[in-house]
């Protein structure tokens, strides 16, 4: 026996929501957007045009669009024609995906989104999931929307404007010892600048004007020829002097959009190739991307930021700025990698926010074996003289303190070493397993008391029972939710271009991420068929039969006795039924009683929709 189906009969619109499960991820999307102050979207309003979609809407598509692994907007707008969660939360209305395209590469959104990640963390706080003891923080590399093959880089930026400088300068001295054109005032004897090159032009210009009018004033053909080939050179030569001009103005603007970066995609001019873990062809390829900085707690997604800069050490200053100043006050513990541990970070961390850091260096693991611990001849392992402020080698010499050394890198971060060398390393049987110094230099020694304060202070953090063990949640932490990014959601490669729109973008998938984490981690509610409209004997359409019948009353008074008739016939066919069905067949009885109820309504509601089109 089937259930009853048919195409033939009248449906009548129902509310959506009754068609939603209890814990379905739209209302956890509702009421997120909910939360939201209303001052927020004050930005959306305009005064003039065509009354535009309200934000929360479009923000609530978007997201429980990502939270479907959805990305494309044609096929968000696709959804919100067939899925009913989305037809609930949009209320009926189909932006197209011009809008939906539009409304999340708004510059506004950004703030919707910090919105969005401040309201869930005050859930998470309130309902105690979270303990704000700790944030985790790690980074990941994504791909960009940009073609692999589309790359620039520096060095070669570089090469080529080196080339111009000196072909430029050769071919103007070249000119001014052949008394083509008179000496211009430089600026730098090194370097012609683009409005030296310009005057250049200028000149060489006059000077043809001028070889063009003696060729027309000539009438003789052997003067015309000479002339000719005297003005060879200075229209080769501006011919020449305008391509460096093109090129010159390339190779700045070049420089200005490296920035601090080696390279860029000229598809998006903001990404960086860099290497990512899926390398298939296993030969190292670099691909245009971003790298992506996370902050969770309880894997969740608590904060977040895009850098263009391949490696995450000078990436954690600037992203725990951003916590700060736009998401939350950071916490008493701070953990991540190896990746993030330099001298640098550690002081803004202790001496500059006041904070613990529980962050590894390069070398934590390594100085952990016994093969570090048993090498003679690395400084870690010599006994040192106080007094003397000495180094006791494994030959039994000593090794002074010469004299203090700064270095500075290229970002301006210097650093100070005390430089100790050993008296004399002549003759020592121990040297080629000691030193790598030329014959006749002594082995030095580089010892940077900063640093290696720092280095016990983290050791001694991470030795300690408490927040050893806040460390080691850090892989179950902050890897999980890349990985439900990745894997799960489908998200490794973005679909827009420019760094503040792949932010709003990276916002919506890490937003995704949260509401799917918290919807799984809800209790699933007890079975109730009179809530389930997939279950015989559901009553969910109690309400809208009542609300016809009332509807019915009062529009079409006249219909009100033929109501009543119908009903009486219906439910007096309904008892018979019932009263003849034997005990074992009563469900198949029931069911039957069912359907002959709907067909009845249905009847009358089409009885009912024709009185009201006549």
């Amino acid at each position: 026996m089937f259930k009853h189906y048919t195409m033939n009969q009248v449906i009548l619109p129902l509310d959506l929501e009754m068609k939603l499960k209890e814990n379905d991820i739209a209302f956890a999307v509702n009421d997120l957007v909910e939360s939201i102050p209303s001052e927020a979207f004050e930005k959306f309003l305009r005064q003039t045009g065509r009354p535009a979609y309200h934000p929360r809407m479009m923000l609530k598509i978007i997201l429980c669009g990502y939270t479907q692994s959805v990305f494309s907007g044609r096929k968000i707008e696709a959804l919100l024609e067939d899925s009913v969660r989305m037809m609930w939360l949009a209320q009926g209305e189909v932006p197209s995906y011009r809008t939906i395209n539009r409304f999340r590469s708004n510059p506004l959104i950004e703030n919707l989104l910090r919105e969005c990640f401040v309201q869930f963390r005050n859930q998470l706080v309130e309902k105690e999931l979270i303990e704000e003891e700790a944030i985790f923080i790690d980074g990941t590399k994504i791909e960009a929307n940009a073609n692999k093959f589309t790359f620039v880089w520096r060095k070669s930026v570089e090469r080529y404007s080196d080339q111009l400088i000196e072909k430029s300068d050769q071919l103007y001295d070249e000119l001014l010892k052949k008394e083509i054109i008179p000496a211009i005032e430089r600026e730098n004897e090194e370097e012609l600048f683009v409005e030296e090159l310009e005057e250049v032009v200028e000149k060489l210009d006059e000077k043809v004007e001028a070889y063009d009018e003696q060729i027309e004033a000539c009438e003789a053909g052997s003067e015309r020829k000479k002339i000719r080939s005297e003005r060879k050179l200075p229209k080769q030569a501006r011919k020449q002097f305008m391509d460096f001009i093109t090129r010159k103005q390339k190779y700045q603007k070049d420089m200005e959009i490296f920035g601090d970066r080696n390279s860029y995609s000229k598809t998006d001019l903001d990404a960086t190739f860099m290497r990512m873990k899926d390398d298939y062809m296993k030969n190292g390829q670099l691909k245009a991307g971003y790298n992506v900085q996370l902050a969770t707690e309880g894997q969740y997604a608590l904060a977040y930021d895009v850098f263009p800069n391949p490696t995450d050490t000078r990436t954690l200053k600037p992203f725990l700025d951003t916590i700060e100043e736009k998401y939350f006050r950071l916490p008493e513990l701070i953990v991540a990698d190896a990746g993030y541990g330099s001298e640098q970070n550690y002081e803004d961390i202790i001496e500059g926010r006041n904070r613990t850091p529980l962050i590894t260096y390069n070398q934590y693991r390594k100085e952990k074996k016994k093969k570090h611990k048993e090498n003679a001849f690395h400084v870690d392992n010599w006994e040192y003289n106080e007094k003397e402020d000495s180094f006791q080698c494994p030959n039994g010499r000593k090794v002074w303190f010469s004299h203090h050394s700064n270095r500075t890198d290229r970002y301006g971060f210097t650093r100070q070493f005390k430089v100790y060398e050993c008296e004399d390393c002549s003759g020592c049987p121990l040297r080629d397993l000691c030193t790598k110094a030329k014959d006749g230099n002594n082995r030095k020694v580089y010892i940077n008391e900063k640093w290696e304060s720092q280095k016990e202070y983290v050791r001694k953090k991470l030795s300690d029972e408490k927040t050893g063990e806040i460390y080691g949640k850090r892989k179950i932490d902050v890897e999980p939710v890349f990985g439900f990014l990745k894997a799960n959601l489908g998200f490794t490669r973005f679909s827009v271009r420019g760094k503040e729109k792949v932010k709003n973008e990276l916002g919506f998938a890490f937003m995704a991420v949260n509401l799917r984490k918290y919807i799984a981690k809800q209790p699933i509610p007890p079975i109730d068929n009179k809530n389930d409209s997939n279950k015989n004997g559901s009553d969910y359409q109690k309400p809208i039969i009542g609300t016809i019948v009332f509807v019915i009353g009062w529009l079409c008074p006249s219909l009100s006795s033929l109501l009543f008739r119908c009903c009486h016939f219906l439910w007096n066919d309904i008892f018979i039924k019932l009263f003849f069905c034997q005990q074992s067949k009563f469900n198949c009885c029931f069911f039957q009683c069912r359907i002959l109820f709907k067909r009845r309504l249905c009847n009358l509601s089409c009885i009912f929709i024709t009185n009201i089109r006549i």
